[in-house]
C-alpha cells in the first residue's frame, strides 16, 4: 500500500472518531486547559483557527487571547504555499474562505509566534496529520525560520492514534490539548 493509501486510511478512522467526540460536551473542559497553556504566550501574536465541520472549537479561548494582544485567522492564499493571517477580534465580520473556514472579511496581515493547529489525528510524539494540502506544515516551517513560535495542536482526545504515516516534510507540534490532557514535546 502507497503512503498516500495509508495516510488516506488513517484521516478516515480519525474522522470518525472526531465525529462520534463531536458535540458530546468535550470542547468545555479542553477549553480551559487550551486557556491555561496559552496564559504564558498572553500578548503575543497568535493564531487560531475558525472551526469547520467536527472541528473542536477554540473561538472562546481565542477571544479570551484577543483582550490582551493580536489574534488572528488563518487564509489560504495559494495552492501550495504556507498560509497567510488576518486579524480577528470576536464579532468581526467573516465572509466565506476556502474549504468553508470562515476568514474576516477585512483585517491585517499577523505573523503569528503561537499558532492554535487544528488536525486529524496526532501521536504521543507530536506528530500530526493534518487534512493533505501540506499548509500547516509549509506554514510552521516558514515560521520556524523566523524566530521563536509555538504551535499546540488542539483536538479531542479521541483523534489519538497509536503511529502516524508521517514524512520528512510533516510538521511536529510543540503541545497538544485535548479535552483528557496536555502533551508536550
Amino acid at each position: 500500500m502507497t503512503l498516500t493509501k495509508i495516510k488516506k486510511a488513517a484521516r478516515a478512522a480519525a474522522f470518525e472518531r472526531r465525529a462520534q467526540a463531536h458535540g458530546r460536551g468535550l470542547d468545555g473542559p479542553a477549553q480551559e486547559r487550551l486557556a491555561q497553556v496559552l496564559a504564558a504566550y498572553r500578548g503575543r501574536p497568535l493564531s487560531g483557527f475558525v472551526p469547520i465541520r467536527t472541528e473542536i472549537n477554540p473561538l472562546p479561548v481565542m477571544a479570551a487571547m484577543a483582550a490582551h494582544g493580536p489574534v488572528g485567522v488563518p487564509v489560504i492564499e495559494a495552492k501550495n504555499a504556507p498560509l497567510g493571517f488576518r486579524t480577528w477580534r470576536p464579532g468581526c465580520a467573516m465572509e466565506p474562505g476556502p474549504f468553508g473556514a470562515a476568514v474576516p472579511a477585512t483585517g491585517a496581515a499577523l505573523v503569528p509566534e503561537v499558532v492554535i493547529v487544528p488536525l486529524v489525528a496526532f501521536d504521543r510524539s507530536g506528530g500530526r496529520l493534518g487534512y493533505g494540502g501540506g499548509f500547516y506544515d509549509r506554514t510552521l516551517e516558514l515560521l520556524r525560520a523566523r524566530g521563536p513560535l509555538f504551535a499546540v495542536g488542539f483536538a479531542y482526545a479521541a483523534q489519538e492514534a497509536e503511529s502516524l504515516p508521517l514524512e520528512p516534510t510533516d510538521q511536529p507540534l510543540d503541545a497538544i490539548v485535548t479535552d483528557a490532557e496536555v502533551l508536550r514535546f
